[in-house]
C-alpha cells in the first residue's frame, strides 16, 4: 500500500465514517478523515442527539401537570428557550470534541476541509492539497429536502434551523408526516407552541403498522396538536414577523414559523462522483452499493444515509464497522438489514421492530394478531387521558413473533430489548413462558394469551 499517501480516505466525519476510520486504523491502516463542517455528522450535530435533548425538555410540562395527582403542589413555573438552546449547544460542542479526539486517538488523521474525488484514488482538498488513497469511503450523509419550489419556499425552515431559533414560536406549521415532522410537533407543543401538522397522505407515519398510525394520531390530537391530512402547502407569504401558509385545500393558516420535514436527500452533489465513475442508484438518488457497501468502482465504498438504504445512525455505524473489518481486518462481515428496530420520539413515543400486520399478511398464509390498548398506571392517578398500544404480529404456522409495535412512554427502551427476541426468532410460546415483571407496561407483551385477530389467506383457485 506504500504507493498511496493513505490506505483509507474517509469523506465525512459522521457516526458511520468515524466508526469505519477508527476500526480501520485499529487494523493497522493509515487513515485520513475529511469533514468540512463539524465532526459528528447529522446525528450528533443536528439530528438524533439534540432532538432527544429537546424531547426530554418538552416532557417536563407534563410531569409538572401530572404531579398534582401524586400530592405535589408546584407553584409558578417558567421556561426559557434561550437557556435550552445554549445548554444544548454546549453538549453538542462537547460531543464534537469527543468524536474528533476518539478518531485521533485511534491513529487516524482528521482534516477539517472539503474533499472531492479527482479520480478513483485521488482526492483534492479545499486547501489545495492532493491526497492519494488505496480505498475511499464516502459517508457524507443526507440533508433536508424541501420538495417542489413553491412560492415563498425561502421562508421555510428545516429541522437544521429549528435547533437554532432565537425564540420559541407561539404558532408553527409543520409539513410532513414522518419521524422528523412528528418529533418536532411534539417538541414545540410540549414547550407551549400551537402546532399544526400538514401531511399529503391519508394518515401520518406512512409505512408503519396501521394500528400504530391511528393510535399515534389520536394521542397527538389529544395533546392539542392539529393534524390536517390529504393536502399540501402550496404557498407561504411573509407578513412582518409572521407567515400565512396556503394549503391545497384552499384554506390558510397564520403562524410565526413554517417548517418542512418532508424527506431527506443523499449528499452526493459536487463530490466528483461522476469523474471517478461512481454510479448513482436511479431508484433513490443515493450511491449505488452492493451488499458489502462497495460502489460501482472497486476501491470506493459508501455507507449510511448517502446510500439512501436505511437512514438510521446505528445502521451507518454497523455498515462502517463491517466495511473496515472486511477490507482491512481480513474478516468479511456482511450487514443484515432485516429486522432493524426503530423509534419515533414523538409524543407519545413509538417503538417498532419487524413486520407490520399488513406486511406479514402479504408474506405469510396464517397471521395471528395479539393487541392490547390500556391506560398506563401513572394516568390512573394523574388523570391524564392517554392510552398505551402494544401489538405482536405472529406467524400462525410456526408461532414465530414477526413484529412488535408499541406506542406509549418508554416504547423505544422496551423495543430495543424485544428486538433481540425477534432477531433470535423467538416464538409466541417463548414470550408466554417468560415471567411477567409487575407492575410494568411491558408485562403486557408476555401476558397476552388470546389472539385479537386471526388471518388466513385463501389459496388461489
Amino acid at each position: 500500500m506504500a504507493d498511496f499517501d493513505v490506505d483509507l480516505f474517509v469523506i465525512g466525519g459522521g457516526s458511520g465514517g468515524v466508526r469505519a476510520a477508527r476500526i480501520a486504523a485499529g487494523h493497522g491502516a493509515r487513515v485520513m478523515v475529511a469533514e468540512e463542517y463539524r465532526m459528528g455528522g447529522t446525528c450528533v450535530i443536528r439530528g438524533c442527539v439534540p432532538k432527544k435533548l429537546f424531547v426530554i425538555g418538552s416532557h417536563v410540562h407534563e410531569e409538572i401537570e401530572d404531579a398534582a395527582g401524586f400530592g405535589w403542589s408546584i407553584g409558578q413555573v417558567s421556561f426559557d428557550w434561550a437557556t435550552l438552546v445554549a445548554n444544548k449547544d454546549k453538549e453538542i460542542a462537547r460531543l464534537e470534541r469527543a468524536y474528533t479526539t476518539n478518531v485521533e486517538k485511534s491513529g487516524a488523521t482528521v482534516v477539517k476541509t472539503r474533499a472531492v474525488l479527482e479520480d478513483a484514488h485521488t482526492l483534492r482538498l479545499a486547501t489545495g492539497e492532493q491526497v492519494t488513497a488505496k480505498y475511499v469511503l464516502i459517508a457524507t450523509g443526507g440533508a433536508p429536502n424541501h420538495g417542489p419550489a413553491i412560492p415563498g419556499i425561502e421562508h421555510v425552515i428545516s429541522s437544521n434551523e429549528a435547533f437554532h431559533l432565537k425564540e420559541l414560536p407561539k404558532r408553527i406549521v409543520i409539513q410532513g408526516g414522518g419521524y422528523i415532522a412528528l418529533e418536532f410537533a411534539g417538541i414545540f407543543a410540549g414547550f407551549g407552541s400551537d402546532v399544526t401538522v400538514i401531511y399529503r397522505g391519508d394518515n401520518i407515519l406512512r409505512g408503519f403498522d396501521e394500528d400504530v398510525r391511528k393510535h399515534a394520531r389520536a394521542e397527538m390530537e389529544k395533546r392539542g396538536i392539529t393534524i390536517i391530512t390529504g393536502c399540501t402547502v402550496t404557498k407561504v407569504d411573509k407578513h412582518g414577523e409572521g407567515f400565512t401558509t396556503h394549503l391545497s385545500s384552499g384554506s390558510s393558516i397564520a403562524s410565526d414559523q413554517v417548517m418542512f420535514a418532508i424527506g431527506r436527500h443523499p449528499n452526493v452533489a459536487n463530490l466528483g462522483l461522476e469523474t471517478a465513475g461512481v454510479a448513482i442508484n436511479p431508484a433513490n438518488g443515493g450511491i449505488q452499493v452492493d451488499g458489502w457497501s462497495k460502489s460501482s468502482v472497486d476501491n470506493i465504498y459508501a455507507i449510511g444515509d448517502v446510500t439512501h438504504r436505511t437512514n438510521l445512525t446505528p445502521v451507518a455505524i454497523r455498515e462502517g464497522h463491517a466495511f473496515a473489518d472486511t477490507v482491512f481486518g481480513k474478516r468479511p462481515v456482511h450487514v443484515d438489514h432485516a429486522t432493524i428496530p426503530t423509534a419515533v420520539f414523538s409524543q407519545p413515543e413509538i417503538g417498532t421492530v419487524g413486520l407490520t400486520e399488513e406486511e406479514a399478511r402479504a408474506q405469510f398464509s396464517h397471521v395471528d394478531i395479539y393487541k392490547t390498548d390500556f391506560r398506563p398506571i401513572k394516568a390512573t392517578m394523574s388523570g391524564r387521558d392517554t392510552r398505551v398500544l402494544m401489538k405482536l404480529v405472529v406467524d400462525g404456522m410456526s408461532d414465530r413473533v414477526l413484529g412488535c409495535h408499541i406506542v406509549g412512554d418508554g416504547a423505544a427502551e422496551i423495543t430495543q430489548v424485544v428486538a433481540i427476541a425477534v432477531k433470535m426468532k423467538a416464538t409466541k410460546a417463548d414470550f408466554d413462558a417468560t415471567m411477567a415483571l409487575h407492575p410494568t407496561a411491558a408485562e403486557e407483551l408476555v401476558t397476552m394469551r388470546s389472539p385479537t385477530a386471526r388471518h388466513v389467506r385463501q389459496a388461489a383457485e
